[in-house]
């Protein structure tokens, strides 16, 4: 197997294990992105009179081809091919002879994988919004349906002050929306197009035309200086899983709520089989372990957002292979996340209130009568509030 960087040298099967790890798999979802973007680099290089027409057809046509076989799982990234840019031009080569070669010129395999990564993330911050939205219209429609179903509204765990089902919910959904423009937050430091800036330093005497794969691609910018693109790695993936960390936090809190409204004790809800779990000893069991997970993923979410910032901390300017690494916490955060908010939707649609179960202690309105003796006889807030509390005592 020759890789991109091969000069000849037989590189130790250890090696090849340890270096590549797990980023040749981890790849596989950027093929398609990886193809989108050699074809505009490749349209550029024949633009700028650096590729024939000829090879530019025969590299269009064979990228198009493998990224459609890639996409019907007609074939896979390798370990032998260490990762998914060497699989992309080794298959091309392979397909269409030597020009196939011709399509790395004024490219590093760093600005490659970044420009995809990228194009990547564009996509799953959509797929995450849509995810927040769709979790925000369950509580609306949880709202709709049971709105008017009183609650009692908790300060250290203790009844404080009426609330409902709607403001619950509603609640949760208004966050989940900020949840969700804090996401689409991530796109400044997404939007911008590293491809040209090769290995960081640029391509001294090649005229490359930067600009021109920003537009093809849909960048906002073309990243400059050259240098600042290795230096913005870590970034955009920290920042979207800070979000997502938010997001995870919010669903979580929701989740413990969901969990206290469980139990025999409270009895707040039900749930449907198809949404619980049995015991493997109590018969008479049926635990909601999907809320019990939700709420754990939060900080599976910290964590991956820890290692992202970890990697990165000090690490000297220019690339360094340690980067490889921020794509391990940056999947498992998109794809938990987008797990936890389709089931989560699914759980909401599914559950029920049981206003019979529902009992507020009747100092719950306590609040509300001392701002009536306000309203009513014009006294100070604190002596209502003292007439109220003697009250209160009085009946205990």
């Amino acid at each position: 197997m020759t890789r991109l960087w091969d000069k000849g040298t037989p590189l130790d099967a250890r090696v090849l294990r340890y270096t590549a790890g797990e980023d040749f798999a981890l790849d596989e979802r950027l093929v398609r992105y990886d193809v989108r973007a050699s074809i505009a680099h490749a349209d550029m290089l024949h633009a700028q009179r650096l590729l024939s027409a000829q090879d530019l057809q025969l590299i269009r046509d064979g990228l198009t081809a493998l990224g459609e076989e890639h996409r019907r799982g007609l074939w896979h990234i390798e370990l032998s091919d260490e990762d998914g840019q060497t699989a992309l031009e080794r298959r091309l080569s392979e397909r269409i002879g030597p020009a196939g070669g011709r399509i790395h010129l004024g490219r590093s395999r760093n600005d490659q994988v970044l420009t995809a990564l990228r194009l990547y993330l564009r996509d799953a911050i959509d797929e995450l919004d849509a995810g927040t939205h769709a979790v925000a219209a369950a509580l609306d429609r949880l709202s709709q349906r049971e709105g008017a179903t009183p609650l009692p509204g908790y300060t250290h765990m203790q009844q404080a002050m009426p609330s409902s089902v709607g403001l619950w919910a509603g609640g949760y959904a208004a966050e989940l929306l900020d949840d969700a423009r804090g996401l689409k937050s991530v796109h400044r430091r997404i939007e911008k197009n590293p491809l040209g800036s090769a290995a960081g330093y640029g391509t001294p005497g090649l005229p490359l035309d930067r600009d021109a794969t920003t537009r093809a691609l849909g960048f906002d910018i073309t990243q400059q200086p050259v240098t600042s693109v290795q230096l913005s790695r870590g970034k955009a993936e920290a920042h979207l899983l800070f979000e997502l960390g938010l997001l995870m936090q919010d669903l979580g809190r929701m989740a413990a709520d969901l969990l206290l409204f469980y139990t025999q004790e409270f009895a707040f809800i039900e749930l449907p089989d198809a949404f619980t779990t049995g015991s493997s000893i109590m018969p008479q069991k049926r635990n909601p372990d999907l809320f019990e997970l939700v709420r754990a993923r939060s900080a599976t979410a910290l964590a991956c957002l820890i290692e992202a910032l970890s990697i990165c901390a000090k690490l000297p300017s220019g690339y360094q292979r340690d980067l490889q690494l921020l794509k391990f916490p940056l999947f498992r955060g998109i794809d938990m996340a987008a797990q936890t908010l389709d089931i989560v939707a699914a759980a909401i649609d599914a559950l029920k209130f049981r206003p019979g179960h529902i009992r507020l202690d009747p100092a719950i309105h306590a609040t509300e009568e001392a701002f009536a003796l306000v309203v009513t006889e014009g006294i100070p807030f604190r002596e209502a509030y003292q007439r109220i509390a003697a009250r209160y005592q009085r009946k205990e």
